[in-house]
Parts: structure tokens; C-alpha cells; sequence
């Protein structure tokens, strides 16, 4: 069970916090929530505690798992043969998971098809939202700002 204070990723909305629990009344029912804070803009987010289990939310990884997904994202192979429709199921799929590794292979991956052709808009807006998220991982990972993330990964050949 996650705690107040708790670091946490919320797969297709990024980085946040465990702000408090709150009750409220729904259609005569009364839940305790989660009250999560999405970093980066002003989102607030609430989350049933009995449904917690099944949203996928996890909590931040560690700066010994970050540097194995930095390595797969500088280093890993992709596959950019794929028509976009079937790479945006797959990428969809990955990004649902909220998993660090799979988020990481989606922005690599759509960062490499750019350099290559321009992408459509809605893998535009996936290419920004796993962006997003790696870097908001990245900075409470290492406690740094969205300009230092940007360089970590700025070696790579990819941006």
C-alpha cells in the first residue's frame, strides 16, 4: 500500500505525489481516495483506495534501475520497420503499463523514427507524453530540474 509523501508514476499522466486520503461521498456511496499530484502542471488526481491495485501506479524506481533503463534507452535496439498504426497499438499498450523500461522504449523508439521522417500527430503527442513522464521519473530519481534531465540523455545520439 503506497504511504502519504509517496513518489509515484501514474502511467499515461507521469510523476506524482501522495498527497493525503481523502472520503468522499459518490452516488450515496462513501470512499476513501488517494489525492495524487501530478507534477508539471496542475492536475490533482483522485484514486479510489480499492482500486489502487489495478491502476498500475507505481512507485518511482530506483537510481540503480534507471541507469540499467538509461542504457537501454541509449543503447537498446528498435524495430522502425512497423507501420504507424501497429507501432502506436504497441506503444500505446507499453505506455498503459507504466512501466520506466517500456516508457523508455517508446520515447527512444519515437525519438528515432523523428530524426528519421516526420511522425503524425498523434505519435507527436505520444513522443511528448513519454517524454514527459521519463523525464519526471528521471528528475525525482536523480533530484535534479527538467534542463539537467535533458542533458543526461543528452549523449545519446538520439536528441
Amino acid at each position: 500500500m503506497f504511504q502519504i509523501g509517496d513518489n509515484i508514476i501514474y502511467p499515461m499522466h507521469g510523476a506524482g505525489t501522495i498527497e493525503g486520503i481523502e472520503e468522499k461521498e459518490i452516488q450515496g456511496e462513501i470512499q476513501k481516495y488517494f489525492v495524487i499530484k501530478i507534477y508539471g502542471n496542475t492536475m490533482q488526481v483522485m484514486i479510489p483506495l480499492k482500486k489502487i491495485d489495478n491502476s498500475n501506479i507505481r512507485l518511482v524506481a530506483d537510481e540503480d534501475y534507471m541507469e540499467d533503463v538509461l542504457n537501454i534507452f541509449h543503447n537498446g535496439e528498435s524495430d522502425l520497420s512497423l507501420p504507424w498504426k501497429q507501432r502506436f497499438k504497441i506503444n500505446t499498450d507499453k505506455m498503459r503499463t507504466g512501466q520506466l523500461k517500456e516508457g523508455a522504449e517508446v520515447f527512444r523508439d519515437l525519438l528515432r523514427i523523428k530524426k528519421e521522417k516526420s511522425l503524425n500527430s498523434v505519435e507527436k503527442q505520444m513522443l511528448e507524453n513519454a517524454k514527459k513522464i521519463f523525464l519526471g521519473e528521471l528528475e525525482l530519481i536523480k533530484g535534479i530540474n527538467e534542463v539537467q534531465a535533458v542533458e543526461l540523455i543528452k549523449n545519446s545520439v538520439l536528441v
